[in-house]
């Protein structure tokens, strides 16, 4: 049987994803965000969801760009630090210690201390009441060369990325394996006889 949750929780984990912006004195800034993900595989795109209260909302338009910096177990304060302070009182790099680094490709910064940086061009919104989603086209993406597996990808589990539990509120790391993507299914597809 199963119960009711409401919208407690909706999809999760999440990812942590801190926003790189420049606010309007050209101060680098950083917001961390829960509601984002792909959006699309062609173009490249990044979906991320800002309440149009925050700080950093008006700095994505006027700039129309944004970083996606994925933070590590090692960040984890940090990330949560730039979701609880706002840009308007705080100078949140300067706080943390945390480095900013211009965009190679977009007017926004990333932070060079996270192992995964992606820099986004806006190129669509959408009001959707609370939240305002913006979607940025991909320019680039950044990681640490010592996280990088034999094949040049992102070897999560070394890369510690963190996740959001909205339902318990509380970063996880990554887990275990489970299986290969596009691989443990098929199983089904030889039992079908497709």
């Amino acid at each position: 049987m199963k119960k009711s949750l409401g919208t407690q929780g909706l999809l999760f984990p999440n990812p942590v994803l801190v926003v790189g912006t420049y606010d309007k004195h050209g101060e680098p800034n950083a917001i961390t965000l829960a509601w984002g993900g792909v959006a699309s595989s062609g173009p490249e795109a990044i979906s991320i969801a800002v309440r149009p209260s925050r700080y950093s909302f008006e700095a994505i338009l006027r700039a129309g760009a944004f970083t996606v910096n994925l933070p590590s177990i090692e960040q984890a304060a940090a990330a949560d630090f730039f979701g609880i302070s706002s840009g308007r009182q705080t100078r949140k790099f300067e706080v943390t210690g945390l480095t900013p680094v211009r965009g190679e490709f977009v007017d926004a910064p990333y932070i060079a201390e996270f192992p995964y940086n992606i820099e986004c061009r806006l190129v669509g919104s959408l009001d959707l009441g609370a939240h305002t989603l913006f979607v940025g086209e991909v320019k680039d993406v950044k990681a640490s060369e010592d996280l990088l597996d034999a094949h040049g990808a992102l070897d999560w589990e070394k890369a510690a990325i963190i996740t959001f539990d909205s339902a318990q509120r509380v970063y996880r790391a990554p887990g275990q394996e489970v299986g290969k993507a596009f691989s443990i299914g098929r199983r089904f597809i030889a039992a079908d006889g497709a």
